[in-house]
């Protein structure tokens, strides 16, 4: 009984043994397996875009790919594009310059390259025709100029058509604005696209340069480097949207686009009209927002009722005023044009407009775009001032660029 009894107390010490063992053996591989974890987590490559999540449609999408420690990510800041143009002592366009020949800063702050297109690089260009008031006689021209002005641009080039048309509500016919082809390079589409150009009594100026940013570039600038302008021919002067300058000016600066315009003179053919008795067929007058412009630029302190009727007003107060709408059209023109590296040409009327839209196409064509993401990511809609210099050239030359933009908000 006694070798019996020690045999057992032996055998259960021995499987006593063997348990705790086996514990200790499994707590030490779920230690070593939650440390790998947790340096597999740790060590793991960041995705574009901050996100670590199994997300099977971000694991497909090329802008979520696996990048080293040493890249730079990206998150939730969008592409700043810079059209700029160069020109030697004399004026001429400069080609062939490099990334490294240009500096740029953001608010006094050296900021990285990271996009960088050459003269070269395929274009995306919104043309913006005006078919209203004293040119609706004209759009035979129109079509002409447009076309040709077409035919000048490379196949890889892409077009979108902006113009006006009528259309017709219970009220009255207003003026409006129609996007006739989005951005293509199928030669064929734009031809039937400026083909179907209608025209209107009103000018939606400032709404078809929302459109322009809206519709025609709706997508943001991206790392695919192409150049993006809007060419638009036009006397300026707005009669009928219901968006503002500034708001328009604010769109188009958050989009990068570089804006020409072919400023048609019209002045003396509506001021002869302008002038006419309201009962004749051959008058025009200046619509009721035109008037509610003028009196909140020109004379904020003047009473309201002393704009509301165009037919009592006297000849030389209808003359004053248009004058001073129209110089007020030709200065925003400029004004966009050099804020956002764009040019200005003048056509004394739509005979020439096929010549400007040649000097259009010759000058867009010498612009480089220059891309970055700022190192201010802050989305508080505040405007950003943007400074390029030169780097590396011997001879003196000078450069053209957009001056800011403003920033996104939250």
């Amino acid at each position: 009984m006694s070798a019996i009894f020690k045999r057992r107390s032996l055998f259960r010490f021995s499987l006593l043994l063997a348990l705790i063992f086996l514990f200790s053996f499994g707590w030490l591989l779920r230690r070593t397996g939650a440390q790998e974890s947790s340096a597999q987590q740790t060590q793991r490559p960041r995705r574009v875009g901050g996100s670590d999540q199994p997300d099977q449609k971000k694991q497909n999408n090329s802008n979520s790919d696996e990048v080293d420690e040493g890249d730079v990510v990206r998150v939730d800041t969008q592409l700043v594009s810079v059209p700029a143009v160069v020109t030697d002592g004399t004026g001429r366009p400069l080609s062939g310059l490099r990334q490294e020949n240009f500096k740029l800063l953001e608010d006094g702050q050296p900021q990285t390259i990271t996009n960088f297109g050459t003269t070269d690089a395929p274009f995306e260009i919104a043309l913006l025709l005006d078919t209203s008031g004293s040119t609706r006689e004209d759009v035979g021209l129109i079509k002409q100029a447009a076309n040709s002005f077409i035919s000048a641009l490379r196949p890889g080039d892409r077009v979108g058509v902006v113009a006006f048309n009528q259309a017709q509500t219970v009220q009255e016919p207003i003026a409006t604005v129609e996007v006739l082809s989005t951005l293509t390079s199928d030669r064929p589409q734009l031809t039937k696209a400026i083909e179907n150009l209608g025209s209107s009594q009103g000018t939606p100026y400032y709404d078809a340069l929302e459109q322009v940013a809206d519709r025609i570039f709706r997508e943001p600038v991206t790392d695919q480097v192409r150049r993006r302008a809007v060419v638009a021919l036009t006397d300026g002067v707005d009669s009928a949207s219901n968006s503002d300058f500034g708001s328009a000016k604010m769109k188009l600066s958050r989009a990068g686009i570089a804006c020409y315009f072919i400023q048609v003179n019209t002045e003396d053919f509506v001021e002869d009209r302008l002038m006419k008795d309201c009962k004749d067929d051959g008058r025009l007058t200046l619509s009721q927002r035109q008037l509610q412009r003028y009196r909140e630029i020109f004379a904020p302190h003047s009473k309201a009722e002393d704009f509301t009727n165009f037919c009592q007003m006297g000849q030389f107060e209808r003359m004053s005023i248009s004058r001073d709408l129209y110089n007020l059209a030709r200065r925003e023109m400029d004004d966009l044009a050099r804020v956002s590296g764009g040019r200005t040409f003048t056509a004394s009327d739509l005979s020439d407009a096929r010549a400007a839209f040649a000097k259009v196409a010759a000058d867009i064509g010498t612009l480089y775009s220059i891309g970055y993401y700022p190192t201010n990511k802050a989305r508080d809609g505040k405007f950003r001032s943007i400074h390029l210099e030169l780097r590396g050239l011997k001879d003196k030359a000078q450069i053209r660029a957009r001056d800011g933009y403003y920033a996104p908000r939250q």
